[in-house]
């Protein structure tokens, strides 16, 4: 059986090499997204009856942390893949289950054009899925498409003649879809996080999953998405990491009043350093914590191990605890990426060393969510035993 974990940190010593020349010269990471399709890590989650790992969301956490930890854009332009893997595992027919999930075992990869820039609120879709004829065809546009130009299928979200939300699984090279470069962040700069346009998409009817009852039923897979992107947040503090304590031992030089002749003795750079590794493996552990949490809410509704309040209620811990870790991960990333250079000095500001990747991805990352919101959900729980809001965000 394969070890999955062993694989993605196998992935990331091949991924790692050129992360930041793709960065700052910004090419896309197409070999490094082939070598995880034709490794077979897409299939880490899918049921092991479908020939995937079914592996623990434990192990989906530290994947990403490996990962993410390699090659930020690359974990992230890989997570709509997984979580597309989980909202197929809870929310699709066993028809669609076997077909999609298999492709998945047989290597094919995923992706999601999900958000618009269009609407008054965030989340507000406004692609539609209509009948022409005798068929359906999908119109619309979509501003943020992570991943989208590396995968085999992807996973539209519209809304019918009536209203009501889907899902739409179609292959990339679908005719009338246009995926577009065009993504100009200042960080995550090769996610392929870019626009897809759709017109007279035609779409047959066992390719459209319902997914509005979705939006009353609290469920495990926002909990389960959030803790991704927690894990990549780590990840990205652990390259930083890595770096700072490289620049301390071989690049840092001594200012005359530390009374040391290296910097590596230097009593500040040393606490810097104790600092640094305190927050973003602190974070980390609160990250693998929460995992735990949110394994047991997965396992719970999948398998229907718990039903009713005693169901709600797992469901709710597990969103708080990843509530918890967003903050903790969001404020270590941040922190480690800042203070490479109080460490470093000017010299790590030059251009060629390109260690403002780690600030500008942990920035851009990390505004994925507002993080004010999980402060105040944590503190409603706790005070008041307000479960969170029923969304994908929690």
């Amino acid at each position: 059986m394969t070890d999955y974990l062993a694989l993605a940190q196998q992935l990331a010593t091949q991924i790692q090499p050129g992360a930041a020349e793709r960065d700052a010269g910004r090419i896309l990471p197409y070999a490094q997204l082939d070598l995880i399709r034709h490794s077979g890590l897409g299939a880490a989650r899918v049921p092991c009856e479908l020939g995937g790992g079914d592996v623990s969301q434990l192990q989906v956490a530290q994947i990403f942390i490996a990962l993410g930890k390699a090659d930020p854009s690359v974990a992230q332009a890989l997570f709509p893949h997984f979580a597309t893997v989980e909202h197929l595992r809870l929310i699709a027919s066993p028809e669609q289950q076997r077909l999609y999930l298999g492709a998945f075992a047989e290597r094919r990869l995923s992706s999601g054009a999900i958000a618009e820039r269009s609407g008054t609120f965030r989340g507000e879709i406004h692609t539609r899925l209509e009948r022409r004829g005798e068929g359906l065809v999908l119109n619309g546009s979509k501003f943020y498409s992570t991943g989208c130009l590396f995968a085999d299928l992807l996973k539209i979200q519209a809304v019918d003649e009536d209203g009501n939300a889907v899902y739409v699984m179609l292959p990339a090279d679908t005719p009338g879809i246009v995926m577009l470069d065009d993504w100009d962040g200042m960080g995550q700069r090769v996610t392929a996080s870019g626009s897809t346009l759709l017109e007279n998409v035609p779409v047959r009817p066992e390719q459209v999953i319902p997914l509005a009852q979705w939006y009353q039923r609290r469920n495990y897979i926002g909990a389960s998405a959030q803790l991704i992107h927690c894990a990549i947040d780590i990840g990205i503090g652990l390259a930083a990491l890595d770096d700072t304590v490289l620049w301390a031992r071989t690049g840092s030089r001594p200012v005359r009043e530390s009374g040391v002749d290296q910097a590596r003795n230097d009593p500040y750079i040393l606490h810097t350093l104790g600092d640094l590794a305190a927050r973003i493996h602190g974070a980390e552990a609160l990250v693998e914590k929460a995992a735990g949490a949110v394994d047991l809410a997965a396992r719970s509704q999948l398998q229907g191990l718990a039903e009713g309040a005693e169901l709600e209620a797992i469901l709710a811990r597990s969103s708080i605890a990843v509530a918890e870790a967003k903050i903790a991960s969001t404020r270590a990333a941040l922190h480690v990426c800042e203070r490479l250079y109080e460490v470093g000095g000017a010299a790590t500001t030059q251009s060629r060393y390109n260690f403002d990747r780690h600030w500008r991805n942990a920035r851009t990352h990390t505004t994925h969510d507002a993080l004010a919101y999980k402060y105040k959900v944590i503190g409603d729980y706790l005070l008041n035993g307000k479960a969170p809001p029923i969304a994908f965000t929690y």
